[in-house]
């Protein structure tokens, strides 16, 4: 579920938090930075189990509905082509998601069920919810689409629910997007009403992306001032105090891959760092960026002080 560009902006993250507080507390911070990363699998959970929830919720309102003293028909009887939706029903039996569920103790909803009710008051009040119920043709195709176009645009850019999982985690707040594309492909994934097909991701895709997170935040931490070395030299025009820390961070940290991370490819170190300045600092950080390691990789190269290993490397 986690890729390497998000785990290059959790260190990030984690450096300039160590540079905030003035902490040196290695151990603590890295300690931090795999809980911050750990906490996406229950970004992950809450929001599909949002989905199961939802169901729950219409199922409860709709039989209490038409046990009403003076229940209209249309209460007594109710479509409950919702309810019976068959990505609702997959959810919900998945062994592998209750597991999940189970193991890493997610019941916020059980606890803020007033979020659900907004955000099942919202569906019902879309188009979107009218056009499906209206249809009286049921397919697995229709009910898959339904739900991928409900939790794309009435469930994700719901404001209200932004703000509780802010509020309840601020490291979140990068995470939400990253979580919320994973469940859109793993739900356009799903070709079969067979609840066991659908499984849970690793938060991690391998052990070796793991070992690089902590590998990429001890390096850079432990050798930050010869990092830098190798920069200072390349901004004659720009007072140190005037680079914004951020783009310090990510020069240490790119450096730090040329240096000391022999598999991974010149190319994708430059193209991965400067996207995220784009994203995390100013709007002229990555044209700045980019000219200083354009040089840098030069000179490295030059000098034979980077070596990669394996083909099509630099």
């Amino acid at each position: 579920m986690v890729n390497r560009r998000h785990i290059r902006v959790k260190v990030m993250q984690s450096i300039y938090a160590m540079h905030q507080s003035g902490s040196d507390n290695m151990e603590k911070e890295e300690k931090f930075l795999f809980y911050s990363i750990d906490n996406i699998q229950d970004l992950y959970l809450i929001m599909l189990s949002s989905l199961i929830e939802i169901c729950k919720k219409e199922s409860v309102f709709l039989h209490l509905s038409s046990k009403k003293h003076l229940a209209t028909a249309a209460e007594r009887n109710p479509n409950e082509k919702f309810i019976k939706n068959k990505i609702f029903q997959l959810l919900a039996e998945s062994n592998s998601l209750s597991i999940a569920l189970e193991n890493r103790k997610i019941n916020n909803w059980s606890l803020n069920d007033d979020y659900i009710i907004l955000l099942l008051n919202d569906i019902k009040a879309s188009d979107l919810y009218k056009k499906y119920m209206s249809n009286t043709v049921n397919t697995f195709e229709e009910d898959r689409q339904f739900i991928i176009d409900l939790f794309e645009n009435v469930i994700v850019p719901n404001e209200k629910l932004y703000e509780y999982l802010e509020d309840d985690k601020l490291t979140w707040v990068d995470d939400i997007p990253v979580v919320n594309t994973h469940i859109i492909k793993q739900l356009k994934a799903i070709k079969t009403e067979d609840p066991d097909a659908f499984r849970v991701p690793k938060l991690y895709k391998d052990v070796e992306d793991k070992d690089f997170a902590k590998d990429l935040f001890r390096r850079t931490v432990l050798n930050e001032a010869v990092l830098a070395k190798e920069y200072d030299d390349k901004t004659p025009n720009w007072d140190s105090e005037r680079i914004a820390e951020i783009d310090t961070i990510i020069l240490k940290m790119a450096i730090c891959e040329f240096l000391k991370f022999p598999s991974i490819p010149v190319k994708v170190t430059l193209n991965e760092y400067l996207e995220i300045a784009k994203e995390y600092s100013t709007p002229k950080s990555s044209i700045f960026i980019n000219g200083i390691l354009d040089n840098l990789v030069k000179e490295l190269t030059a000098n034979k002080k980077m070596v990669k290993v394996g083909r099509g490397l630099m």
